[in-house]
């Protein structure tokens, strides 16, 4: 029996401090099975220490809330008997470590979140940051992921239909992979996880248990070096195919009414699956390890509790319906096993070869975790923006722009992605947010991921507002109402008073634009200590990313919005002020090498009006075509809508820098035929051109679309090689 040590201690996690609570709470010394069950249970990854207190301050409620944020995925209403069940989740450790493993391993994570609980996955999305395009890593890490993604969404025969990529150099040692699903159910066919009836079976089914991804939710809560192959046994390794299977074979069970409660084993495996399902229903768990299904021999109860084996789901069922359920997973060639009961003790006791090797009382596993009010300091506010260069030729900045690493098109990854599979998909990637028809009706479900780390990094309180605003905003501009939102939390080190900063500012910005915009965050994760060790053993932290990942509803996606120019001659308006603000700008660090100034202001009272008028005028029919403003400016968003269509745009007004390129929020570039309708609902809108010819003609110059779209699809190609 192995001795605990306190180097055994600090090598699973704990602090002095916390190994202490788990004496307290045993009344003894645990064993190292014990100490294994509180290690991931208390780390950052399943027990948001450091995040819980902050995260209450997130709205979470409205009228199209059916459950919020504590289950696998948030739920909302979208009519007729139907909801929407999303989440989104980081596997940032993991993809840096093995890129393909990694990435592809999230996507199946965030797909299990889903379809736990009863929804059929209609969509995928991913939001991805890299390092430095030149960083000697960079290729082999986006290759890697980008076709970790592809193989397992692809394979699974789920879309991928859309996401973000940024690049910067704070992420070179520690790259994000934010992975989002979306599904569709029956509203009086949602599923939960808390445990319940005394007696009850619990059953264990999908693939067999493996020693892959053992400490996987630790590895996750820990900060590390480049030099990361020593983790490379924490990551799991997935089987899409075999995914697919249990999909079916879940929501084949579901549609009878033998299930009291699922859950599917992500991080922390049958540990946090077991031990949240007793927490949640109040009860206790007796589990036989003997009866896990092992692909290895030899197995331990400490390697069978940790292993985060992939595609493998918990369920309690009614007694008495063990036989049916069987018969369901052996026709799908799934394993099936009863490995224990609900008790009524409270208590996870584990037993294995005869004995007893784990008795927890669940209560300090879950409810009684550690929670940390961590230190935190206010980010200073930023400089004002001092000497502001002039553009030496506004055509030419838009062509280096448009090849830039955050503006240029996505398409070399978007193309190795199935976007169509399941033919619902009525908006590919390349617009404001992907359309996906929900199936049998008419009605669509509009999604987008979004966040702005440089903002976020320059003032946390806008940049988290932003965040919120430019999804919401997105999602507008295809013309669906946006509905909620979910979030993936990217910080440091929180144990470092300027990091625990931005995380706190970053959620107060969330806060208050989620109740602006009647936006709630119904479903998320955070991911910490994204940061890599220094060889004087400092920390080099990401920039602030808190994704987000919003969905919203059209009522008829045949009314849905496009950013592709429809015809010549139509006049182009841009919609909201124009402050021309530079600080923070892709133009700025693209063109002159500066990362400062503070990030545009975020008025949440003209984000919600000008964006309610233009849902309205793209559901009448007075827009043609509709694109929100963001990166790069009122130009960048009009070539793209160009290059969308083929069709070039007579320009005016927009002659300097400022105007051209300032980020200004709460702003569409629309067409119409009908000007006068736009201006008179009152709205802040000024004409800019006309659409017609085969370049972008502006402040006395012009960008011909060839030299634009070579520009634009060329950045990809080449840094791939």
């Amino acid at each position: 029996m192995t001795q605990i040590t306190p180097a055994i201690v600090a090598e699973h996690g704990l602090s002095e401090e916390e190994y202490q609570r788990v004496l307290n709470a045993l009344g003894r010394v645990p064993n190292l099975t014990e100490l294994g069950i509180f290690s991931v249970m208390w780390s950052e990854h399943c027990s948001y220490k450091s995040s819980r207190i902050h995260l209450k301050k997130l709205p979470t409620t409205g009228p199209q809330v059916i459950c919020g944020p504590g289950e696998n995925a948030g739920v909302v209403d979208i009519g007729d008997g139907q909801a929407a069940i999303f989440k989104m989740e980081s596997h940032n450790h993991p993809s840096y470590i093995e890129p393909y493993q990694g990435a592809a391993t999230g996507v199946g994570g965030i797909l299990r979140d889903v379809f736990t609980m009863g929804a059929r996955p209609v969509a995928n999305l991913n939001a991805l940051r890299f390092g430095r395009p030149d960083h000697p890593k960079m290729r082999h890490l986006i290759a890697g992921v980008v076709s970790g993604i592809g193989g397992y969404g692809n394979c699974v025969g789920v879309p991928t239909v859309g996401g973000e990529v940024n690049f910067h150099r704070a992420y070179d040692g520690n790259i994000l992979v934010n992975a989002m699903t979306v599904g569709v159910a029956h509203t009086d066919k949602i599923f939960y996880s808390a445990a319940s009836g005394v007696g009850n079976p619990i059953v264990y089914v999908g693939s067999k248990t493996g020693r892959d991804g053992i400490h996987g939710a630790t590895m996750a809560s820990a900060d590390f070096s480049e030099d990361s192959e020593e983790k490379r046994p924490t990551v799991q390794v997935g089987d899409p195919f075999t995914e697919k299977l249990l999909i079916e074979a879940c929501l084949e069970l579901m549609a009878s009414d033998a299930i009291v409660a699922i859950q599917d084993m992500g991080a922390a495996g049958l540990t946090s699956s077991s031990v949240e399902m007793a927490s949640k229903g109040g009860v206790g768990l007796l589990l036989n390890m003997d009866k896990v299904p092992q692909r290895e021999t030899g197995m331990t109860a400490y390697e069978m509790m940790l292993s985060e084996s992939q595609e493998r789901m918990l369920m309690v069922l009614k007694p008495g319906r063990e036989p049916e359920a069987e018969a369901i997973f052996r026709k799908w060639e799934l394993d099936f096993a009863v490995i224990g009961e609900v008790t009524d003790t409270g208590r996870m006791v584990l037993v294995h070869g005869g004995e007893t090797v784990c008795d927890i009382p669940l209560a300090p596993l879950a409810d009684d975790a550690p929670c940390y009010d961590r230190p935190h300091v206010k980010t200073p506010a930023p400089a004002a923006l001092a000497d502001v260069p002039a553009s030496s030729g506004i055509a030419a900045d838009l062509v280096r722009l448009m090849g830039a690493p955050d503006i240029a098109s996505r398409r070399w990854i978007w193309e190795q992605y199935d976007h169509m599979v399941g033919a619902d998909t009525v908006q590919r990637p390349g617009g404001d947010a992907a359309v996906v028809r929900v199936h049998g009706t008419d009605k669509g479900l509009a999604i987008s991921t979004d966040c702005t780390p440089r903002y976020c990094y320059a003032d946390p309180f806008e940049g988290g507002k932003q965040a919120i605003a430019e999804c919401w905003r997105n999602i507008t501009a295809v013309g669906a109402t946006p509905l909620a939102t979910t979030d993936c939390m990217n910080f440091g080190n929180p144990q470092r008073p300027e990091i625990m900063g931005q995380f706190v500012g970053c959620i107060e910005g969330m806060a208050e634009a989620c109740a602006a915009l009647d936006f709630p965050i119904v479903s998320g994760n955070v991911s910490l200590y994204n940061e890599t060790k220094n060889d004087d053993g400092t920390g080099s932290a990401i920039l602030p990313t808190p994704a987000i990942g919003g969905i919203g509803l059209l009522a008829d996606w045949s009314k849905s919005a496009t950013i592709a120019f429809k015809g010549e001659g139509e006049a182009i308006l841009l919609v909201g002020g124009d402050t021309g603000h530079l600080g923070q700008s892709i133009w700025l660090r693209e063109i002159h090498g500066r990362e400062d100034g503070p990030p545009p202001p975020v008025d949440l009272a003209a984000e919600k009006a000008n964006g309610t008028i233009v849902r309205d005028l793209i559901l009448d029919g007075t827009l043609s075509a509709v694109h929100d403003v963001s990166d790069g400016g009122a130009l960048v968003a009009v070539a793209e809508m160009a290059l969308a269509s083929g069709i070039g745009a007579q320009l005016t007004g927009l002659d300097s820098a400022a105007a051209a390129f300032g980020e200004d929020q709460a702003r569409y570039v629309v067409t119409t035929k009908d000007p006068d309708a736009v201006a008179a609902t009152g709205i802040a809108v000024t004409r800019i051109g006309t659409t017609g010819g085969d370049a972008v003609v502006v402040a006395g110059g012009a960008a011909t679309l060839a030299d634009l779209r070579a520009a634009h699809e060329g950045f990809f190609p080449k840094l791939m090689g």
